[in-house]
């Protein structure tokens, strides 16, 4: 059996608690604002034809700078290459950002719109190590809010006893030589990455 109506869910869910709704405004406010210069880590999700896409973003320090009380940047940072995000966001600027702060159990949602700029005093600001981003991501808020701690807590997610044993895990280069028929990956790419990743950060 499926839910296929608005009315047969919210039978099934009810009405959301006041401390659900309040929380949601449409800016910056000082208290949202501690929390994104507090998070080092952002899901930065987009919307184009050929469907959803969800991208982590990491910076040293703040991912995301506040420029006012309605808007968000978020330097493009060196990556793969692949653009998916930003060929998305050319084609459909809705996106939504969930930021999560190491630690931190309370979660903070962004739902906006946004533009790529490659405003040279821009990429000045945000340059790190001489290396200066190619774009960065300008995001309009429309709505913000904070998400409690459930997800977090029962994830164990920040818990040092909870993490994942990670040798029963493909390697990187593992799945890429599996794809590839070996033409791509192998131990050698595991094992030149971190050196790579530390030359190319930013």
């Amino acid at each position: 059996m499926t839910v296929s109506t608005l009315e047969e869910l919210e039978r099934l869910y009810g009405t959301p608690k006041d401390a659900s709704t309040v929380k949601e405004i449409d800016w910056i406010s000082e208290h949202y604002g501690a929390y994104i210069d507090a998070s080092p880590f952002v899901s930065l999700a987009t919307v184009g034809p050929e469907g959803l896409d969800c991208s982590p973003r990491g910076d040293r320090g703040a991912v995301v700078t506040i420029l006012d009380r309605k808007t968000l940047a978020l330097p493009d940072r060196r990556g793969n290459d692949r653009i998916d995000s930003l060929r998305n966001i050319v084609r459909d600027p809705r996106v939504a950002l969930l930021f999560l702060i190491p630690g931190s159990g309370t979660t903070l949602r962004v739902n906006g719109t946004a533009k790529i700029s490659t405003d040279p005093q821009l990429l000045e600001d945000f340059t790190v190590d001489g290396h200066a981003p190619r774009t960065i991501i300008l995001v309009s808020v429309e709505k913000i809010y904070f998400q409690c701690a459930r997800a977090i807590v029962r994830s164990r997610l920040w818990d040092a006893d909870a993490q994942a044993d990670l040798s029963h895990l493909p390697t990187p280069g593992t799945i890429l030589a599996a794809l590839t028929e070996d033409r791509v990956g192998g131990e050698s790419y595991d094992r030149e990455w971190p050196e790579r990743a530390r030359k190319t950060l930013w």
